[in-house]
C-alpha cells in the first residue's frame, strides 16, 4: 500500500466515547490531529495541531504513542491511503472547536458509520480492547 497521506492523530477517551471533531462543512468526524510542518517531530505537530483545532494544550510529557493505521482516505481517490499515527495524551483546558472544526464531539463504537476509514480502525480496537462503549 503506497502511502499518500501522513497524519498524526490524538485519542482522547473518557467515560468509554473518544473525543473526535467534525469539519466546516463536513459530514464525517475524525479524530483530531494533522500533517507534519517541515522538520517537525509527531509529538510537535500533535501539539500544534490540538491548539489550532480544539484550543487546548496536550501536555507533551504525556504523549504516548498508541498505534498506526493505514486505510483508504475518505474523500480521496481510491487508492489514495492515509498513515495515521495515534497518541493518548493528557490536556490543559476544555476542547471547543476552533479553527476549522465546526464541532467536537464524543462519539462511541455505535457510531463508527460516523467516522473516516481509518478511525474506524481506531474504534474497533478500542472497542475490542474494553476501553471504547
Amino acid at each position: 500500500m503506497a502511502v499518500a497521506i501522513d497524519k498524526v492523530a490524538w485519542v482522547r477517551i473518557e467515560n468509554g466515547k473518544v473525543l473526535c471533531a467534525r469539519s466546516r462543512g463536513k459530514d464525517t468526524c475524525y479524530l483530531p490531529g494533522g500533517k507534519r510542518e517541515e522538520g517537525e517531530s509527531d509529538v510537535q505537530t500533535l501539539v500544534r495541531e490540538i491548539r489550532e483545532e480544539l484550543d487546548v494544550d496536550l501536555v507533551p510529557e504525556t504523549v504516548e504513542l498508541l498505534g498506526v493505521y493505514e486505510a483508504q482516505a475518505h474523500g480521496r481517490a481510491e487508492g489514495t491511503v492515509v498513515r495515521m499515527t495515534c497518541y493518548t495524551g493528557d490536556h490543559e483546558g476544555t476542547p471547543t472547536a476552533s479553527a476549522e472544526v465546526e464541532e467536537v464531539l464524543w462519539l462511541t463504537h455505535t457510531d463508527r458509520d460516523r467516522v473516516s476509514p481509518a478511525t474506524r480502525l481506531v474504534f474497533d480496537d478500542l472497542k475490542a480492547a474494553g476501553k471504547l462503549l
